[in-house]
């Protein structure tokens, strides 16, 4: 062979080598990841996600890419970051929150979308049946209205003299109306007069911190939100400013300070929907994958917290606590 040949064969392969490689790549599965929430709210569920995946074969930057949207809390950049997602485009979407549910629902029909939300995705009109979703959707259903009337009996159980418990609602999430009924309804049956308070931005939960303090409110109970989530140093340092003795919905509150939370397993969950993401990726139609309904619950108690607040916890309740921070 002459040396002109070799020198053009060799550089026909050398370019071919990065197109090889290219079209390797390109057949990478890529999974969108929707959430309203921000990355250092969800470190841990991702974690838990990922672990979820890998019981299925697929590992990240292995043999699966996953592009992460993160809304800050912020639920009117949820329909572009979707629709991103849509153009990029990917094999499934996760996502994380009723609003990052609606905003992927409104960029396409097509592509599988696998769910977490805090409410019934049937009434939302998420799924057809909770054992038969029927659509492009599935995932995991939180039913966090049924936990409200709990925590207000372990937050009174903690402050038993606490005549008032403020609450926190978040008006701009998809279903406000169905948690005030929520909180309405748990308030009735554990007989705890509450006073609701809203709050979308910074501002507002200042505004209302000094309110209820105001008010004469002796407790918080803080509604699951991904915005309070996205919020949480600001809403566990008002909470230790102003000594007031409240409960959060997951132990990730309660981790970074918070007295106590009462709530699902979210590492359960996130490795649930996880599994379900790689069995799609193998196949499996949402349609035909029941809505899971979680059972793991964790009490969370921070007894550092309760010291300074000058609080005794009640040892019927640390019997009780999965996990109590000292």
């Amino acid at each position: 062979m002459r040396r002109r040949e070799f020198i053009t064969l060799l550089g026909g392969a050398a370019a071919a080598l990065p197109l090889a490689a290219h079209a390797q790549q390109t057949t990478m599965p890529v999974i969108g990841f929707l959430h309203s929430a921000s990355p250092e709210a969800r470190r841990d569920h991702v974690v838990s996600f990922r672990r979820g995946l890998s019981e299925t074969g697929y590992v990240e930057g292995h043999n699966l890419m996953i592009e992460y949207r993160w809304a800050e809390g912020q639920y009117d950049r949820l329909p572009g970051l979707a629709a991103d997602l849509v153009r990029r485009p990917v094999a499934v979407i996760f996502a994380g929150s009723l609003p990052a549910v609606l905003a992927a629902r409104a960029a396409t029909t097509t592509i599988p979308i696998v769910f977490t939300v805090g409410g019934d995705p049937v009434r939302d009109g998420l799924v057809s049946s909770l054992n038969r979703p029927g659509g492009n959707a599935t995932g995991a259903s939180l039913f966090f209205g049924e936990l409200v009337a709990k925590r207000l009996e372990l937050l009174r159980e903690l402050v038993p003299r606490v005549t008032a418990i403020a609450v926190l609602l978040n008006p701009n999430n998809p279903n406000a109306s169905t948690r005030l009924e929520n909180v309405q309804a748990a308030a009735r049956t554990v007989r705890q007069r509450v006073h609701v308070f809203n709050a979308n931005s910074e501002s507002e939960i200042d505004t209302s911190f000094a309110a209820f303090v105001q008010l004469g409110a002796g407790a918080l109970l803080v509604s699951d939100d991904p915005f309070f989530e996205s919020q949480r140093v600001q809403l566990l340092t008002l909470a230790a400013r102003h000594a007031v003795p409240a409960i959060y919905d997951t132990r990730d509150y309660t981790a970074a300070g918070g007295l106590i939370s009462y709530g699902l397993s979210f590492a359960d969950v996130s490795r649930q929907v996880g599994i379900y993401v790689g069995r799609i990726l193998k196949g499996e139609k949402p349609a035909n994958l029941p809505v899971v309904q979680p059972t793991q619950f964790e009490l969370a108690v921070n007894l550092k917290t309760a010291k300074a607040l000058n609080l005794t916890v009640p040892d019927s309740l640390l019997a009780r606590a999965d996990e109590v921070i000292e």
